[in-house]
């Protein structure tokens, strides 16, 4: 048979097959759900070979199921790679199921055999003690997807195709997640994706009608007004519905064949030369899937309807042990799907079923895609010392650059380095219409932002072969970021500090990921999540107390020590050795936190190098203490507007009382506070009492929420010794002076600290007490007039400590 009649008819014979295949897949899911023993039924069932506790989700199972029996013959018609994405998480043990019926769950885990002791096994693991989750997991061959957050399914499987042009991905939406606020925003994904360099996504709506208590809304919406939805988004789709397997089976296997031949010439269009750029507008191929929930278990327990309703959510049949009825019920189901005939005496599957699975790599449970470590590239990393003119710090303290600038340098780099003839590549930058505003804009110098929607000859610096992914939406951003480091390649999620909480949770759920995946010797090491966040909580000069808050920082330091890193550079080289070291790191997920405006610099490169390999320092050349000499106090910081403050306190000092022996310590990571029991890059206890010394008390500029650090350095010598001036939750629409005030942060706040806390009253005390008084009650009268700081504030910079 030609391939092209090969993807125009579905014989009697194939689809039998398919059918038998999908009573497998099923009598596996439902086995994982409930038997512990007789795993093929080879006995009469009773309930010692039930499980005591019967965990997992069934509705959402068997169709699943069937996209995947039906995307099996399409991938060994065409010879395509596919990756299954599947939004209803839930449906973990049928893509469990469907992997080992490919044979790749028993190479990935051996312990799980091809055999009926593997299937014993397989049941048995399943939702139990120190087993594998009811999720499709981490620990699932072929996910890149968990799907237990709801509302992300399309997000990441868009981040997958991006710059992967052979990639397909068919990305199952159910209808409960349809209604979250993430996949509504994800629909927009037409306009961003370029058929030249990018692959395709297949949106395959389920609607089996119910979440797990109640109706969906899509479920309960016409196919005319559902379709109709879709077209208005960008997507061109056809709806598949029925509940007789005979039927829905050719039905959506015809229209997997038509999407697939539908993309594939509309690539083929944009790809056959440069073209104009409506080539690449066109809508995409998308699926309406409408079969019941619970397809083919049972159909009605106790005289209620089950099967089509939200009863078959999860376990359909419960109290086994109190009713024998269920217990019959349950045999029944299984039997229904013949396991006699699907697994031979070995309880292996029948060869001819085992024949339906694709050979190899092009088998979406064994695809590299979903494994993207095995097709990570490293960056080609510039030398960043062509970078240390563009910051004169040639006197400490004096010039005043945009801290993030060096980082849009970098990345303009590694576009220009990366970029594929094609237009593709292996480096994103993703960030909510803010690349310009948060000062990253050299990237403009080398591509533009994407955009495949229609131009105007006012549009500046957008188009369809752009790279800068900017949509006003962090969900996408962040979840477009993960879908492509999941499937091998490098990016950073650039967004405002405030703003970055609404995705705080996408951020948990990935940092989870991550750590799950670190103890699975077969999943490759991946490229870092890398988060800048920029427009601080600090300096939000025309945006008001909405737009501050650093609580991302207190969301990712109680999670995974092996994974969270968290930054906090002080000016722009630190900035830049630390983004240099997070794009090429592996399995973390990097927090950067540091501030657009214009700050002063401090350090070289090879400082800024050498300090945050560190972690933290004292910064001899701001401290009064000699570095082997026991101080009085320790003045710390952490932040670039902590910093600044916290050397402006220590010149104060300096200055009104010389007899004042202070170390002067900045952090960069600030992981480096915690035991080293506690993370890998925490310091030792004689390393933190050698800084801090191991009686001295601290007073400290910090960035974030105070109790922060608190919580980092519980454990330490005498942590009540710490005391943390930060934000406040003070702020309004302010001068950059008045924040630090609001907050009592300021220099003068700090100095009236330091002269509170060190061991002994120096001379001089009372008159610098009464000073800081002074210049405060001297602010708050000036900038209700003036509106802006006081001049010496503002233009304050560093002039060094008397000699």
């Amino acid at each position: 048979m030609s391939r092209s009649d090969a993807t125009s008819s579905y014989s009697p014979a194939d689809l039998d097959l398919d059918l038998r295949w999908w009573a497998a897949a099923n009598y596996l899911t439902v086995g994982q759900i409930y038997l512990r023993e007789n795993a093929l039924l080879r006995e009469s069932l009773t309930l010692d070979h039930v499980k005591p506790r019967l965990l997992g989700h069934w509705g959402t199972s068997p169709g699943l199921s069937m996209i995947y029996a039906l995307l099996n013959r399409v991938i060994r018609e065409t010879g395509s790679q596919w990756l299954y994405v599947t939004g209803p998480g839930h449906g973990g043990p049928a893509l469990v199921a469907a992997a080992w019926l490919e044979g790749t769950y028993t190479e990935v885990y051996p312990h799980v055999g091809d055999d009926a002791d593997g299937i014993r096994t397989l049941f048995r693991q399943f939702s139990s003690p120190r087993g594998v989750p009811s999720h499709v997991s981490v620990q699932t061959p072929g996910s890149i997807h968990e799907g237990g957050e709801l509302g992300y399914a399309l997000a990441h499987a868009a981040g997958a195709v991006f710059d992967h042009p052979d990639l397909l991905v068919a990305c199952v939406v159910g209808d409960g997640e349809a209604e979250t606020g993430p996949l509504s925003a994800s629909w927009r994904l037409p306009s961003f994706l370029n058929p030249r360099r990018d692959g395709a996504v297949l949106p395959i709506i389920h609607l089996n009608g119910y979440k797990i208590a109640g109706p969906t809304v899509l479920g309960r919406t016409s196919d005319d007004d559902v379709e109709a939805y879709l077209r208005s988004q960008g997507w061109d789709p056809v709806t598949v519905a029925g509940d007789d397997p005979r039927e829905v089976f050719p039905a959506l296997l015809k229209a997997l064949r038509d999407s697939h031949a539908a993309i594939r010439g509309l690539q083929e269009t944009a790809r056959a030369g440069d073209g104009p750029s409506e080539a690449v507008r066109h809508a995409w191929p998308a699926v309406v899937l409408r079969t019941p929930k619970g397809w083919t278990g049972p159909d009605v327990v106790d005289g209620v309807q089950v099967e089509g309703t939200n009863l078959s959510h999860q376990v359909p049949l419960s109290g086994l042990a109190d009713d024998p009825g269920h217990l019959r019920l349950l045999e029944e189901w299984l039997r229904g799907y013949g396991p006699e005939s699907l697994f031979d005496e070995d309880g292996r599957l029948a060869p001819e079923l085992r024949a339906l699975a694709p050979e190899g790599d092009l088998r979406m449970s064994a695809t590299p895609y979903a494994n993207g470590g095995r097709l990570r590239e490293e960056l080609p990393m510039p030398d960043l010392t062509a970078h240390e003119t563009e910051v004169d710090v040639t006197q400490r303290g004096v010039s005043l650059v945009e801290n993030t600038i060096t980082a849009g340098r970098l990345m303009r780099d590694l576009y220009a380095a990366t970029t594929r003839p094609d237009g593709g590549g292996i480096f994103r930058l993703f960030s909510p219409d803010e690349t310009a505003s948060n000062r990253l804009q050299p990237v403009f110098e080398v591509t533009d932002r994407c955009f495949t929607g229609p131009l105007l000859e006012t549009d500046q610096q957008i188009g369809p072969d752009g790279r800068v992914m900017e949509v006003l939406s962090e969900h996408l951003c962040e979840g477009w970021l993960e879908g492509y480091l999941l499937t091998g390649r490098h990016g950073l999620f650039a967004t405002y500090e405030a703003f970055a909480m609404v995705s705080a949770s996408m951020a948990v759920q990935h940092v989870k990921w991550l750590q799950h995946a670190q103890t699975l010797p077969w999943r490759a090491s991946v490229s870092s999540l890398n988060v800048l966040l920029t427009s601080t909580c600090w300096r939000n000069d025309h945006n008001g107390f909405s737009h501050q808050g650093p609580g991302l920082i207190d969301s990712l330091i109680p999670l995974a020590p092996d994974v969270v890193r968290v930054w906090l550079p002080p000016d722009a080289n630190t900035t830049l050795s630390i983004t240099d070291h997070c794009l090429r790191s592996t399995d973390h997920v990097n927090l950067i936190v540091v501030d657009k405006q214009k700050h002063l610099q401090y350090l070289t490169l090879e400082e800024a190098h050498r300090h945050c390999a560190r972690g933290a320092g004292a910064w001899d050349w701001a401290s009064t203490a000699d570095p082997d000499e026991t101080p009085d106090v320790v003045l710390a910081c952490a932040g670039d507007v902590p910093t600044q403050e916290a050397l402006a306190a220590a010149e104060l000092l300096a200055e009104h009382v010389p007899e004042l022996r202070f170390r002067f310590v900045n952090v960069v990571d600030l992981m480096a506070l915690l035991p080293e029991a506690d993370h890998p890059h925490g310091y030792t206890d004689s390393q933190f009492d050698d800084l801090f010394t191991a009686d001295r008390h601290v007073v400290m500029a910090f960035h974030g929420y105070p109790r922060a650090v608190h919580q980092l350095v519980h454990g330490r010598s005498n942590p009540g010794r710490f005391h943390v001036r930060g934000f406040n939750e003070q702020g309004t629409t302010t001068t950059p002076f008045d924040m630090v005030v609001l907050n009592r942060m300021s220099r003068f706040h700090l100095a009236k600290e330091v002269l509170r806390r060190c061991s002994t009253r120096p001379r001089g005390w009372r008159e610098l007490t009464a000073l800081c008084d002074r210049r405060l009650a001297e602010h708050e009268a000036f900038i209700p007039e003036q509106l802006v700081d006081l001049p010496d504030i503002d233009d304050w910079t560093w002039r060094g400590l008397p000699t």
